[in-house]
């Protein structure tokens, strides 16, 4: 048994006729039974903001990874207790990179901008933590249903949200734990929401997620479960609905490991 994940970012049609560079990011590491995943959108507005959620991405991981060499262990309790103080510290830690990169490249820490959104999950529970826009998306063992962990964070304007650079960014973090195994878990920026999330009642649309669990569930083979990800998030269909970068992280456990 293991995990199985799949990431990819694409490029939104707005940027491609600006000329612009994909400003999302997202990856992923697994540690045993356990999965640690980051997703980040960089600001349109900042001038350096693919570098900044690139950066801030694998400085998250970085940090989770460092932090526990056994994440699995960790009981429930232990990490419900200590989730709110884990990431905050992980966001200093990315903020601290950040402004390290902005001195060394002599711009702003604002030109770096972006949202950060990071996750553990092991046999055991689940910690997620968001700061802006985008979602992480969720399946219990045992549950049919798909489980939307927050709400994006928007700001009083459209396209408006909290970057990890913005000042009192931790006190917009939200954190959520919860107990038991999550077998499948989903990471994704904000250009994705429109066709995952339905607005009215703050619920993930199952039929975008069904898909790709049976992606992961059923293809055998690590390269075309990639192709197939990165078909759809390249497909003008898909563009034809929204013309923003995308990001899209996917993580099934319960499979055998790939030969």
């Amino acid at each position: 048994m293991a995990w199985r994940a799949i990431v990819h970012s694409a490029i939104g049609t707005r940027h491609q006729q600006k000329q612009l560079p994909c400003q999302d990011y997202g990856s992923y590491i697994v540690q045993a039974d356990t999965i640690m995943g980051a997703v980040a959108d960089g600001a349109g507005s900042a001038k350096f903001s693919d570098i900044g959620s690139k950066l801030a991405v694998k400085t998250a991981l970085a940090m989770l990874e460092q932090r526990e060499q056994n994440w699995s262990s960790v009981e429930f309790e232990t990490i419900n207790a200590e989730a709110q103080i884990l990431f905050t510290e992980m966001v200093e830690a990315v903020v601290a990179a950040l402004q390290e990169e902005a001195e060394t490249g002599e711009y702003s820490l604002r030109e770096l901008g972006c949202t950060l959104l990071s996750f553990i999950a092991t046999p055991h529970w689940l910690a997620c933590m968001q700061v802006g826009d985008g979602f992480i998306v969720t399946q219990a063992q045992q549950m049919n249903s798909f489980d939307l962990l927050f709400e994006p964070s928007k700001g009083e304007y459209i396209n408006e949200t909290v970057f990890v650079t913005s000042n009192h960014a931790v006190e917009h973090m939200q954190v959520a734990v919860r107990p038991d195994h999550h077998p499948f878990v989903c990471a994704a920026t904000d250009g994705l929401e429109k066709v995952a999330i339905r607005f009215q009642d703050w619920q993930a649309f199952a039929p975008f997620f069904k898909p790709f669990l049976e992606c992961l569930r059923s293809i055998p083979n690590a390269d075309e479960r990639q192709t197939y990800l990165e078909t759809f998030l390249e497909s003008d269909r898909l563009n034809a609905k929204t013309d923003d970068d995308k990001t899209l992280l996917l993580c099934l456990f319960g499979q055998e490991a790939d030969g």
